[in-house]
């Protein structure tokens, strides 16, 4: 399989055959094998009814159908899991991302790039509630994670299977995917593609949404800094708060002993307490963040590196 396009579905009822008829015919251009694996996020109209419709004229239509509305991050997570092609795929399904931008993405993937983004240059949302908050996230995003992307929120790109496979997603994480892979010393470009107002249906974001992106990205700066030295981190921390303590107390100390004042009422006395106590809290819970991420790597066997290839003459291909 060398494509697979992957499209979480949530309530997008009259998008439904639209967006299947627009891929066939973007897909049917190019001379790869491919399959289309849309995940139905818990749809309660009558979504479901038609892709099992379509699936049964179709057969490179996959459906995967979840129990009930899991997230965006979940139903890409389910494509990917059973994605099969060498390069996948994701793009929403409300029609405001262009099938017929597929192939420009597959350029850049052929040119060596592992992951391409799609970049929404003229973007048709509105500007106060979704551009605006957009720009701001995407610009924190980049200068946080080191991954420079204009556009991170748009579901368009185009991924090596490897780089799919090698992240883990829960929360919502989909839109940091670029970013969590960087570890791997992954390469990204950046293509501009369409963007068309939505004709169907209603936007499942607000506002909200980006509250929630800068919550994700305190997740996404630990995983990538200190996921496997936690102790750096809160080590660090509790080291600076315990030697600031040492210091208050010491100050204290000159003053009640040396200058014969009393210290019992001053708020410094507190202070120096509650950071010496803190600190050795913060060194301890480093501590056991370290005994969890050594479990966990060693009872997985999970790497702690990622190999892009090996030039080895002693050894045959098998």
């Amino acid at each position: 399989m060398d494509l697979s396009i992957v499209i979480p579905l949530y309530n997008e009822e009259e998008n439904v055959e639209p967006l299947h008829e627009q891929l066939k015919a973007a897909l049917e251009g190019i001379d790869r094998e491919y399959e289309i694996i849309i995940v139905d996020d818990g749809s309660t109209d009558g979504s479901f009814d038609l892709l099992k419709r379509l699936h049964e004229g179709d057969e490179r239509l996959k459906v995967i159908r979840f129990r009930r509305n899991f997230g965006q991050t979940a139903a890409f997570a389910a494509g990917f899991d059973r994605s099969q092609g060498d390069v996948v795929i994701t793009m929403d399904a409300d029609l405001q991302n262009d099938p017929a931008d597929i192939p420009l993405l597959l350029e850049k993937i052929d040119e060596g790039y592992d992951v391409v983004s799609g970049w929404r240059l003229h973007r048709k949302d509105p500007f106060l509630t979704r551009r605006f908050p957009s720009m701001i996230a995407n610009w924190l995003i980049s200068q946080v994670t080191g991954v420079h992307l204009h556009d991170y929120g748009c579901s368009l790109k185009a991924y090596h299977r490897e780089v799919v496979k090698g992240v883990r997603l829960y929360g919502e994480l989909h839109r940091f995917i670029p970013a969590l892979a960087s570890w791997m010393g992954i390469s990204v470009a950046e293509v501009p593609v369409s963007h068309r107002r939505r004709r169907f249906g209603k936007s499942k974001y607000g506002l909200s949404r980006t509250i929630r992106v800068i919550l994700d990205l305190l997740t996404v700066r630990f995983l990538l800094s200190y996921s496997t030295r936690p102790i750096h981190i809160f080590g660090g921390l509790g080291l600076v708060g315990f030697t600031l303590g040492i210091a208050l107390g010491a100050y204290l100390s000159f003053v009640k002993f040396a200058l014969q004042q009393d210290i019992g009422d001053r708020p410094l006395l507190l202070l120096a307490i509650l950071l010496m106590v803190v600190g050795v809290q913060l060194i301890g819970i480093g501590l056991l963040g370290e005994l969890v991420v050594r479990t966990y790597h060693e009872a997985l066997n999970k790497p702690i590196y990622a190999v892009r290839e090996v030039l080895d003459r002693s050894r045959k291909d098998r």
